[in-house]
């Protein structure tokens, strides 16, 4: 899917102009980049979260020629996606409701007793 494309859709579901859906996804954006030179964490619930991190310096080596490089530290911008965002492309039912205990199974019957064994005498 293209801009042009997205922000027409935009368009349709919020029942406004093209220009207007165009100006929120380039303030949706900028609201983005902003953010994340800041240092900043994004999460935007169905979709993932948005961060910058450090990369150290390091040695690299050209692949074409095999020569050392020195490759400068720098930041990278990280995207994680959803769970709920990962179920849905793979096809899977996310539910969003919380289980009733945390970490607990939930029984529906009581747990039968096993009855002890005892060895056999010869």
């Amino acid at each position: 899917m293209t801009k042009a494309e997205f922000v027409e859709k935009l368009a349709e579901a919020t029942k406004t102009t093209k220009k207007q859906a165009e100006q929120m996804f380039f303030t949706f954006v900028e609201t983005i980049h902003a953010s994340l030179q800041k240092a900043e964490r994004i999460f935007i619930p169905g979709l993932g979260t948005f961060s910058s991190v450090q990369r150290k310096a390091r040695t690299g080596r050209n692949p074409r020629t095999g020569a050392t490089i020195k490759i400068p530290a720098r930041k990278a911008v990280k995207f994680s996606v959803s769970s709920t965002l990962s179920a849905s492309v793979n096809g899977k039912k996310k539910t969003s409701a919380k289980p009733a205990a945390a970490g607990k199974a939930v029984r529906t019957k009581p747990k039968a007793k096993k009855a002890a064994v005892k060895p056999k005498k010869k």
